[in-house]
């Protein structure tokens, strides 16, 4: 059977021993030590001339006098004489003449705010650190300023994530209740992405920098460019939406090819532009007219336009363009008119087209 024990070196009660209380209060003499460790200072290498009972010291580099051949040891003064303690990787004491908590690392005592404290496995702040997260804190705000010029830094804050190669990723991942629903960053690649989930599995790109143009691509911008693949009749002084039933792009299937409107899938500034050309059927002296409509009733202002005259058939076009604030759910159509004699808007060369734009 062991005399001590492993950590703190605690005295044991043996079988048959006499004056267990001097071995049981030896041990409570040592837990005092070390427990709740405290020392009024860890740099001082002269013991004191006059300590009181109780004090405690963490002896300093090139210590003299009763202290000499102690560096880093704890020195307790008790009973009118220095006893001294050897301290373990992970020891810490709060030294209160300085006002600084350290630890020992297995060789020396540091200061756990020292730039001494490296190659630290993990560290958690608030909560333990999470597997494969060697840094991890709970906590509900968090700050990073600059070292400002008047404190001796330079007053600039530049924050550095860094991957080993193109194909891994280096950014930012949002998460809801340790489900993702946002990337910013680079992943996969070196442009700059940034992309959002519903469910932490399917995403959407937003944004994409291209990293050698720099171009912005938004992949998910609702935009569309339609046409109509027949000639549109329109009689005489009625308005008539056309049929712009053919779509050469449709992102986010705005444009409803079934009932010939856009639908606004979010909320927001859109731009639409239309191009309508005149195809006569007995006569060639037809006003040509275009708008807009909004949800089926209102004229979107600035989209109302006409040609006047006598037009040169399957030639002339009119076109028009306007910006409009929608909101989700809200449609926008494309009318034409013909004042004063019938006619067509001709296939393949009437188109109508929009996109989001704030």
């Amino acid at each position: 059977m062991a005399d001590t024990s492993s950590s703190l070196s605690l005295p044991f009660i043996q079988p048959s021993q006499a004056q267990k209380h001097v071995t049981h209060n030896e041990a409570l003499r040592i837990l005092d030590v070390v427990t709740q460790l405290g020392v009024l200072a860890d740099d001082q290498a002269t013991p004191p001339a006059s300590p009181a009972e109780g004090d405690r010291y963490i002896v300093g580099d090139a210590a003299t006098d009763a202290w000499t051949g102690h560096e880093g040891q704890v020195a307790l003064y008790e009973t009118g004489v220095w006893q001294y303690f050897t301290p373990n990787a992970g020891w810490r004491a709060y030294v209160t003449g300085r006002e600084a908590l350290v630890v020992h690392d297995g060789t020396e005592w540091i200061d756990l705010d020292s730039a001494e404290l490296q190659d630290i496995e993990a560290f958690g702040l608030g909560m333990m650190s999470l597997p494969n997260t060697p840094f991890s804190a709970k906590l509900n705000a968090a700050l990073w300023t600059a070292h400002y010029l008047d404190d001796g830094g330079d007053g600039n804050l530049i924050t550095t994530v860094n991957k080993e190669a193109t194909s891994n990723d280096a950014g930012f991942v949002f998460q809801q209740d340790f489900g993702t629903r946002g990337l910013f960053g680079l992943f996969g690649s070196d442009n700059l992405r940034l992309a959002t989930s519903a469910d932490g599995v399917a995403f959407r790109d937003g944004l994409i920098v291209d990293a050698a143009t720099g171009i912005v691509d938004q992949p998910n911008l609702p935009q569309f460019k339609g046409v109509t693949n027949f000639d549109n009749y329109t009689a005489a002084d009625a308005w008539t939406k056309i049929a712009i039933n053919q779509t050469e792009f449709n992102d986010q299937n705005a444009f409803d090819a079934g009932t010939n409107h856009f639908v606004a899938p979010v909320a927001g500034s859109y731009f639409f532009g239309a191009a309508l050309t005149f195809k006569q059927n007995a006569s060639d002296q037809a006003r040509m007219g275009a708008q807009m409509i909004l949800n089926g009733t209102s004229v979107i202002t600035g989209s109302l336009s006409e040609i006047t005259g006598p037009h040169v058939s399957e030639q002339t076009s009119l076109q028009i363009q306007c910006m409009v604030s929608l909101a989700a759910g809200d449609t926008v159509e494309l009318q034409g008119r013909l004042r004063g004699f019938d006619g067509y808007f001709l296939a393949d060369q009437t188109s109508f087209w929009g996109f989001k734009v704030g």
